[in-house]
């Protein structure tokens, strides 16, 4: 695949969300499933370069499921199969000439719990640029991801100390500049605050708005609270339950700028879950 499919944008970002470009991401009419059992369908939206965007949805309605499709991670799923479109750049992600490796390249993805390397915070920095045969000026590099993390000054004079003797705060900004050392220009979340503590998700929520003028960010979470203090745009999701057989299948509700969507929702589903009375 050539570097122009699969490209990272290295002209500086300013602060404002693209909404005029092209998106970065186009889905239509996404169905994923694990076997014969359909985890989300019917999901058609955009995703605009330099904006946060937030998938919230009680549990179960497909939300992660949606998120690793963006980079490829249900191919490591051996029973996961998706259908529709889903274009970055323009690039069909799962045209069979596209390497999943490139894309997960491209596209970083930070998850649930802090999962640091047992090595140093060096090397849990630099793994992902020697994999990549980014090795020139490592030092250089792996500084300038933990600057972009907000951990630099904190760790400076111990980067051959173990990972895991950080907090789970820094261990989860430690993943953060992992996964940006390759330089993509998409960086994924997976509830990256749901294992830590309220200073520690005030950290990571502030670094997540410094990292947008840099990268795209989509989130994934639970707390609507986060996502109204840290999104630009939110994607409502939820769950039908078939009468007959009980089966649950996700779907996507609606999916607007998040002032407005939390402020006046368009559809009764969303304001029943904004207003707390399910989810």
């Amino acid at each position: 695949m050539t570097n122009m499919d699969l490209r990272v944008l290295d002209e500086p970002l300013d602060a404002t969300p693209d909404t005029t470009g092209p998106p970065v991401f186009e889905l239509q009419d996404v169905r994923i499933a694990y076997g014969t059992q359909t985890a989300i369908e019917g999901v058609n939206l955009d995703i605009r370069p330099r904006a946060i965007t937030a998938f919230i949805g009680p549990s179960g309605c497909g939300k992660s499921t949606l998120l690793r499709a963006l980079n490829r991670m249900n191919d490591l799923i051996p029973t996961a199969h998706l259908s529709g479109s889903v274009r970055y750049h323009g690039t069909d992600l799962y045209d069979a000439k596209v390497d999943p490796v490139l894309v997960r390249r491209a596209v970083g993805m930070v998850f649930q719990k802090p999962n640091p390397f047992p090595k140093s915070i060096y090397d849990n920095v630099a793994f992902g640029l020697r994999v990549a045969k980014m090795t020139d000026d490592l030092d250089g590099r792996v500084r300038q991801a933990l600057e972009h993390a907000a951990l630099w000054d904190e760790v400076r004079h111990d980067l051959n100390k173990s990972a895991m003797a950080l907090s789970g705060g820094q261990q989860q900004r430690l993943c953060i500049a992992r996964a940006i050392a390759t330089e993509p220009d998409t960086v994924l979340m997976d509830e990256p605050c749901s294992a830590l503590d309220p200073i520690a998700t005030a950290r990571i929520e502030e670094l997540m708005r410094s990292l947008r003028e840099r990268y795209t960010i989509v989130i994934v979470t639970h707390n609507m609270q986060q996502a109204i203090r840290v999104s630009d745009q939110t994607a409502f999701f939820t769950t039908e339950v078939e009468e007959t057989d009980g089966t649950r299948t996700g779907r996507l509700v609606e999916y607007r700028p998040t002032v407005e969507l939390f402020a006046d929702p368009r559809d009764t589903r969303t304001a029943d879950y904004v207003a707390g009375r399910f989810g």
